[in-house]
């Protein structure tokens, strides 16, 4: 069986996730229905919502059910703009880092593109953290004009952990919300909503051994959000249509085992990341370990699951082919792009050239990642770098059609 090192992309279902999701797929009743059947499924939203809450340091009428992450953080995103946009129309900025996900990206260049919006976009160290003087120099100056600051709680292809709550401090103080995608950093830290001060944060189910196709958006009680879809009401009307109670079932068994488990598995995957990290730098000694090295305890300053470097020379790819072949499975970075090659925005971000850009692995650990696994891949890799070397770069010719 293949070794399996692409958590960041998703994780394998929890025992209990696939139980429950069971289980509530094989019951009958729409949430909304007021007999008993639907009565019944609307207990098992509700006692899922409480679950997550618990996870995430949230009340439980501040999470809001959606398809996915990236459906949260689209509708987080708009939707906090066109709330901030009808309140007062001079407010049309949005201020985010470079390097984030293309869930992020995607949304702010649609609303550059279609609702006028205008995007300020803040540069990221080598590490790709962002400075929050920084932000606050682009507050100072431009407070009257933001709409929303959004950022990523922890970056999904290098894992540096960025400083959410001094950022969401600067920004409460110049009266901005603040969007967080903590999708990546679900499941590896522990997430308290309240303490972070934001105005509103984005989780998905299958990052903690959840089913594919349910999320979640906790948006504070206090906050306004503009819905992008129109129906029933449901979800505080920010996202209206059935919930999917199945889903929602099995979101919330594997978010109760994560949080029993958080602090111990933590520093479980702490420890195989240090001794990865480690182990690929002495046995390829040109490898580029990026983000933050996380060397600090009292600090969380990468994912304790996330191991990311360079192998100049060859292509991202190639070293991910390569790994397949000898039954490991691995990845160049997000797995959102769509099965596109192309060089990683985040890496570019951070000050690499184009080319190393294209020479990323990212290694991701998760709760079923064991030390015999480690080992295994330390020993694989030299040879395998050796033969993406041999295999070189891709041309760069331009193509004709």
């Amino acid at each position: 069986m293949a070794i399996y090192l692409d958590n960041a992309a998703t994780t394998r279902m929890r025992p209990e996730a696939l139980a429950a999701f069971v289980a509530q797929a094989q019951a009958a009743g729409n949430p909304s229905s007021t007999h008993s059947a639907g009565q019944d499924a609307r207990f098992a939203v509700e006692s899922g919502r409480v679950e997550v809450a618990l996870s995430l340091g949230a009340d439980p009428a501040e999470v809001i059910f959606t398809g996915g992450g990236t459906e949260s953080i689209n509708i987080a995103i708009k939707g906090l703009y066109w709330a901030a946009v009808a309140r007062d129309r001079t407010r049309n900025v949005i201020v985010a880092p470079e390097g984030e996900h293309h869930a992020t990206l995607e949304s702010l260049e649609w609303l550059e593109q279609a609702q006028g919006a205008e995007v300020v976009w803040v540069p990221v160290d080598r590490d790709a953290r962002v400075s929050p003087e920084a932000v606050a120099a682009i507050l100072a100056e431009r407070a009257g004009e933001v709409a929303v600051v959004t950022l990523m709680l922890a970056n999904n292809e290098v894992g540096t952990v960025q400083p959410v709550a001094e950022v969401a401090a600067i920004a409460r103080e110049a009266g901005v919300p603040v969007h967080v995608d903590a999708v990546s950093a679900y499941g590896q830290l522990p997430i308290d909503f309240r303490r972070l001060g934001v105005s509103a944060l984005s989780v998905s189910a299958h990052k903690i051994g959840g089913p594919v196709g349910v999320g979640a958006l906790v948006v504070h009680r206090s906050v306004s959000i503009s819905p992008l879809v129109h129906g029933g009401g449901q979800e505080r009307r920010i996202h209206s249509g059935t919930v999917n109670t199945a889903g929602i079932a099995a979101f919330a068994a594997a978010a109760a085992a994560m949080h029993a488990e958080l602090e111990a598995e933590a520093g479980r995957l702490r420890t195989l990341r240090d001794e990865l990290i480690a182990g690929i730098s002495a046995v390829v000694p040109q490898a580029i370990v990026t983000g933050d090295r996380g060397v600090d305890p009292s600090a969380p300053g990468r994912l304790p699951g996330n191991v990311h470097v360079v192998l100049p020379g060859c292509e991202g790819d190639s070293i991910v082919f390569l790994l397949d072949r000898e039954g490991f499975l691995a990845s160049n970075g997000s797995a959102c792009t769509a099965g596109v090659a192309q060089p990683s925005h985040v890496l570019r971000a951070m000050g690499f050239s184009e080319q190393d850009s294209r020479s990323g692995l990212r290694i991701t650990l998760g709760h079923d990642t064991s030390a015999s696994d480690i080992h295994r891949l330390i020993d694989v890799l030299p040879g395998v770098y050796a033969a993406a070397l041999d295999a070189g770069m891709a041309a760069r010719e331009p193509q004709t059609f």
